[in-house]
């Protein structure tokens, strides 16, 4: 008996190590997109679907313009909210990601909200890379920002 659970807790303790080493960089690359390309895009007539996936307090105190709240994406509850969101919004719209907590490669809330709205069916996601944060490669860069003081 002790022999299996110490198997079953081998087993849970790789699943545990791999969940913890997804990171936003097992993203293909073909679905990321930098800073600059999203501020051309926000620049056009029809522009992509901006949504937040970082923690709450982070999108309260600055967010992309024109982005909306979509959970956190590391948090069951928080995809919860983005499958919610998605659920109206057509599977060929342009869909950007973004979150901005910290550095790209350490970023835990990117990689499952990526595939949990690729899972929803959706065909047109980007994930922005970060590869700082969202204050040093966006807000201090001058791109449209709303601030905890205009909201």
């Amino acid at each position: 008996m002790s022999r299996i659970l110490t198997r079953r807790s081998a087993l849970l303790l790789s699943a545990s190590a791999a969940l913890l080493r997804a990171k936003a960089d097992d993203i293909p690359k073909s679905a990321q997109m930098r800073p600059e390309e999203l501020v051309a895009l926000l620049g056009k007539s029809t522009k992509p679907m901006v949504i937040c996936v970082a923690f709450p307090v982070l999108y309260r105190s600055a967010h992309i313009e024109g982005a909306v709240y979509g959970g956190a994406g590391s948090k069951p509850e928080g995809l919860e909210t983005l499958a919610a969101l998605l659920k109206p919004v057509a599977k060929d719209r342009d869909i950007v990601l973004y979150c901005g907590c910290c550095p790209w490669g350490d970023c835990p809330n990117m990689l499952p909200a990526y595939e949990k709205v690729a899972s929803l069916g959706y065909k047109r996601v980007k994930a922005m890379a970060i590869p700082t944060n969202l204050h040093t490669d966006w807000i201090i860069k001058g791109y449209p920002t709303v601030k905890a003081a205009s909201l």
